[in-house]
């Protein structure tokens, strides 16, 4: 095929031997299969900022700590610099999460760098040596569904454990490779300690685990993993041996109207999100 202008300079470079072809589009980034020496290795391509489609950026970003006092202050003024530096640091966010999570035991896949803004990783296969399949696009029975739900869960709690929550965590951004679900998708990635919105964004991950494989295990949905992990995490007492229930007694003596205003309306934007990313799903 056509070498794609973004892996341009990682063939002249010899990075990579040659491409492939092109595994998946989505509104965030292009992935493309490429064959470096032996091995076939995905090489993900971010879409330009403008392009992207995610939902209040800003929330993700919080927290985040810049590589230099110049650039920090850069991206607080804007500009050209301070935009050209905010795009590489949601780059290289997925790689230092990427490989950070794997030091904690999370399965997520290998990454092997980033070059001119292009991430190489590890291509996930199937049984079969092809291609994982999305969890989406996956049909489970109520006891698979009970026993990756149990696992993806202890995976959360391994990130939060190293203080990462996904942001973004859905049925769209698991794959399922021969040994089970592995995380993927990972340039939104929230630092736990230091994001106002770290707690509403790990609900909002727990609870597209709980809505997708509760589809199969309806009991799942009467679960409240999120509010049962944060507890503890928020205690200084979470650790990847914590055992969870699933269960949490909550304190409704205050209610806050326009927080539960603003998650009904997150929740509504969420959906529909879903919805686009299941129509695209069966139209590719």
């Amino acid at each position: 095929m056509k070498i794609p202008k973004e892996l341009q300079p990682l063939v002249h470079d010899g990075i990579v031997d040659s491409v492939i072809r092109r595994l998946k589009s989505g509104k965030e980034a292009s992935v493309f299969l490429v064959a470096c020496g032996n091995e076939i290795r995905c090489a993900k391509v971010y879409k330009d900022s403008n392009d992207r489609g995610f939902h209040k950026l800003a929330q993700y970003q919080e927290g985040r700590t810049v590589r230099g006092s110049r650039d920090a202050r850069a991206m607080g003024k804007g500009g050209r610099h301070g935009r050209s530096v905010q795009e590489a640091e949601w780059k290289n966010a997925e790689v230092d999460a990427l490989y950070k999570l794997t030091k904690a035991g999370v399965r997520v896949p290998q990454p092997f760098g980033i070059f001119d803004g292009v991430l190489l990783m590890e291509l996930l296969v199937d049984g079969d040596g092809l291609p994982a399949p999305r969890l989406n696009d996956i049909e489970m029975s109520p006891v698979q569904a009970l026993e990756w739900h149990a696992f993806m869960v202890r995976q959360i709690v391994l990130m939060l454990c190293a203080g990462v929550i996904h942001g973004d965590l859905s049925e769209f951004n698991v794959l399922l490779d021969a040994a089970g679900p592995v995380i993927i998708d990972l340039p939104q990635a929230v630092n736990a300690s230091s994001n106002n919105n770290a707690f509403q964004m790990l609900e909002r991950d727990v609870n597209n685990m709980r809505e997708t494989f509760g589809r199969a295990a309806p009991e799942l949905l009467e679960t409240h993993y999120a509010h049962e992990m944060w507890a503890l995490y928020s205690a200084g007492e979470l650790t990847p041996e914590s055992q969870l229930t699933g269960r949490f007694v909550f304190d409704v003596s205050e209610i806050d109207v326009d927080a539960v205003l603003e998650h009904i309306e997150d929740e509504r934007f969420e959906a529909e999100e879903r919805e686009r990313r299941r129509a695209e799903a069966e139209d590719s």
